[in-house]
C-alpha cells in the first residue's frame, strides 16, 4: 500500500483521538502528488453501477447520486490510482470513523466490509473486489455528505415547520473541491454555515466536561429560598463549582459564601442564557443548571444540524435582519457588523412565530392596525358586547367590514412597522407595551415580532435615503398620519430557531426551547433517544 506524506498526517492528526483511530502504519501516506481521477482501474459503467446496488441493496438510496458522480467523471475511478486506493479514499474512511466529532450518529451499512478494505493486517479472504470497493467508497461519500454537509431534506424540514430556504449542494462540485484540497474535509465554510464550526468546538469542550465527571448535581435546600449576595449555602458552593467548570468563573474557591466573584460569574451565566441580568438565584435557575450535561451536548448537536440547512452565503450579504426566536433577540447586520441589536417578544405557544425568511420591502410609519379576523372573533366581539363604546375608547373603527386601530402612541403596532410579504401575515413592529421587554421569557404576541428598538431600526434602515432625516422620521412617527415608504433595495430577514449559539466573542449561549422544537427534532434524528429532556416535557 502506498505511503503518504507526513504533512497529511499532521493535517488530519485530530483523527488520532477517535475511538476508531488506526495505527501509524496505516497513516504513513506517500509524498507523491496525485491526480485522483487519472486511473487505470477499476472499470466503471452504468451497468456495473446497477449490478453493485443490486448486490448492496442497503445502499440503494444513494444509487442515483453515485451514478451522477460517475457521469460527471466520464466513468473514471475516483478512489483509485495506479490500482490502489488513493489518499482521498483514506481520508474519507477516517472521516467516516470520526462522525462523532461532527455531532451526528450515522449507521454505516456494510461497515465490516469497509473496515476489511482498510485493514492491511486482515487475512480475510472475503475482501471485496476493487470495483465494489470503488463504488462502496462513492456510496460512503454520498452518505457522509448527506449527513454532515446537508442534513435532513426539505420535506422533513417542513414537517417541523422550518420554512427557511434550504441550501443547495452539488455532490459533484463538492467532491472536486475536496479532492483538490483535502483540508476542506476539516473545515469548509463554503458549504457549512460558520456557526457550525463554532458549535463543533464547544461540543468538544462539553464532551470533555462529561468525561471528567465534574458535572455533579447542585444541592438545593427543601424548601428552597432564592439566594442573593452575602448568603451562605451549600448550593452556593455547588453553583460556584459549576460556573468554574463551564468557564464563567476563572477559579473555584469552593466557598459557600455568595461573594463578588460569584456575582460576576452568575451575571455572565445569566447573560449567556438570556436571563434577567441580576444576582438572584431562583429555584428555576438551579433547575436549569441541573440539566444533565448529556442534554446540553444533545442541544449543541441539534443546533449543528440546523446549521447544515443554512446557506453559508447568508453571511456574505451587505445587510440583513436575523431574529432568533428562543433568544428573543433581533440583529440588523450591515457590512458584517451589528448595526442594531434589540430585544423582541414573539408569539405564544398557541400563536407561534413562524420560522421563515422574507424581504422587507417597506416601512410604515404611524401605521393603522388592521385587527385580524381571529382576534375579532375570539376577543373583540365579546368586549364589544360588554361595552358598546369599546372600539371608540381604544381608538378603533370599522373600515370596509374590518376593524382597524387608528395611528397613535397607543396603537398596538406602536409607531412603526416593517413589512415583508408572506402567507402567514407576520411582520415586525413597535409596541406601546415597553414593560414586556423586561421579562425573561418574552412570548406575548399573536405571532408577529415586537421590537424594542423599532425606531432605531427604522433610522438605521433609512441611512441610505438622505432625504429621510431624523427630523422627517420623527414627524412621520408622530402618530398623526400613516406614512408608508417603499425601500428601493429590499432587506432580507431570517426568522430562525437556535437554542444554542456561539456569539462573535466566543461565548456559548443556551436559550429556552420555547416551542419544544428541540424535542421534536431530536425525535426525528435520534428516534431511540427517549431520555433527552424527558423530565421537562
Amino acid at each position: 500500500m502506498k505511503n503518504f506524506t507526513f504533512a497529511v498526517i499532521l493535517l488530519f492528526g485530530y483523527f488520532s483521538n477517535s475511538s476508531f483511530a488506526y495505527s501509524n502504519k496505516n497513516l504513513n501516506f506517500s509524498s507523491e502528488k496525485k491526480n485522483h481521477f487519472l486511473v487505470t482501474a477499476p472499470e466503471i459503467s452504468s451497468a456495473v453501477i446497477t449490478t453493485f446496488f443490486k448486490k448492496y441493496s442497503d445502499l440503494k438510496a444513494y444509487q442515483s447520486d453515485v451514478a451522477k458522480l460517475y457521469q460527471d467523471k466520464a466513468y473514471k475511478a475516483i478512489w483509485y490510482e495506479n490500482n490502489d486506493i488513493n489518499e482521498f479514499g483514506y481520508l474519507l474512511y477516517h472521516k467516516l470513523n470520526s462522525t462523532y466529532e461532527e455531532g451526528v450518529q450515522i449507521e454505516i451499512p456494510y461497515k465490516n466490509k469497509l473496515d476489511e478494505i482498510f485493514n492491511e493486517e486482515s487475512k480475510s479472504k472475503s475482501k471485496i473486489s476493487d470495483t465494489d470497493t470503488e463504488l462502496l467508497l462513492s456510496s460512503m461519500y454520498i452518505l457522509y455528505a448527506k449527513h454532515v454537509y446537508q442534513g435532513i431534506n426539505a420535506e422533513e424540514q417542513n414537517k417541523i415547520q422550518w420554512y427557511l430556504p434550504k441550501k443547495k449542494l452539488s455532490y459533484e462540485t463538492l467532491l472536486d473541491s475536496i479532492a483538490s484540497n483535502p483540508e476542506l474535509l476539516k473545515e469548509n465554510k463554503h458549504v457549512l454555515f460558520s456557526q457550525y464550526y463554532k458549535l463543533q468546538e464547544v461540543l468538544k469542550k462539553y464532551r470533555e466536561i462529561e468525561k471528567s465527571n465534574q458535572w455533579t448535581p447542585i444541592y438545593m435546600d427543601n424548601p428552597y429560598q432564592d439566594l442573593r449576595p452575602d448568603a451562605t449555602s451549600q448550593t452556593i458552593a455547588d453553583v460556584r463549582h459549576r460556573l468554574f467548570i463551564i468557564g464563567d468563573l476563572a477559579n473555584d474557591s469552593k466557598s459557600n459564601f455568595y461573594d463578588q466573584e460569584l456575582m460576576d460569574g452568575v451575571m455572565k451565566y445569566k447573560v449567556r442564557h438570556a436571563l434577567a441580568p441580576n444576582y438572584i438565584l431562583s429555584k428555576e435557575h438551579i433547575d436549569q443548571m441541573n440539566e444533565p450535561i448529556s442534554d446540553r451536548i444533545k442541544t449543541i448537536m441539534l443546533n449543528m444540524e440546523r446549521c447544515r440547512w443554512i446557506p453559508p452565503s447568508l453571511e456574505d450579504q451587505d445587510e440583513y435582519v436575523m431574529v432568533n426566536i428562543p433568544s428573543f433577540m433581533l440583529y440588523f447586520v450591515r457590512d458584517k457588523k451589528f448595526d442594531i441589536v434589540s430585544k423582541v417578544f414573539i408569539g405564544t405557544p398557541l400563536t407561534k412565530t413562524v420560522i421563515f425568511s422574507g424581504q422587507i420591502d417597506r416601512i410604515v410609519f404611524s401605521p393603522y392596525w388592521y385587527v385580524p379576523t381571529s382576534i375579532i372573533q375570539n376577543e373583540l366581539k365579546l368586549k364589544m358586547a360588554e361595552d358598546k363604546n369599546y372600539l371608540a375608547d381604544h381608538g378603533m373603527e370599522w373600515n370596509g367590514g374590518k376593524v382597524r386601530q387608528k395611528p397613535g402612541p397607543d396603537n398596538a403596532l406602536g409607531l412603526v412597522k416593517f413589512m415583508f410579504p408572506n402567507p402567514n401575515d407576520i411582520y415586525m413592529h413597535d409596541t406601546p407595551s415597553k414593560s414586556l421587554f423586561g421579562f425573561e421569557k418574552r412570548i406575548f404576541s399573536h405571532g408577529c415580532i415586537n421590537v424594542e428598538k423599532a425606531k432605531e431600526l427604522a433610522i438605521s434602515m433609512m441611512k441610505d435615503y438622505p432625504d429621510w432625516t431624523i427630523e422627517k422620521i420623527n414627524a412621520a412617527m408622530s402618530g398623526e398620519k400613516e406614512t408608508p415608504f417603499f425601500l428601493k433595495k429590499k432587506i432580507p430577514i431570517y426568522i430562525g430557531y437556535f437554542t444554542a449559539w456561539v456569539t462573535r466573542d466566543g461565548e456559548m449561549n443556551f436559550y429556552p426551547d420555547v416551542y419544544q422544537r428541540d424535542t421534536r427534532l431530536n425525535g426525528m434524528l435520534f428516534p431511540n433517544d427517549t431520555a433527552y429532556k424527558s423530565d421537562k416535557e
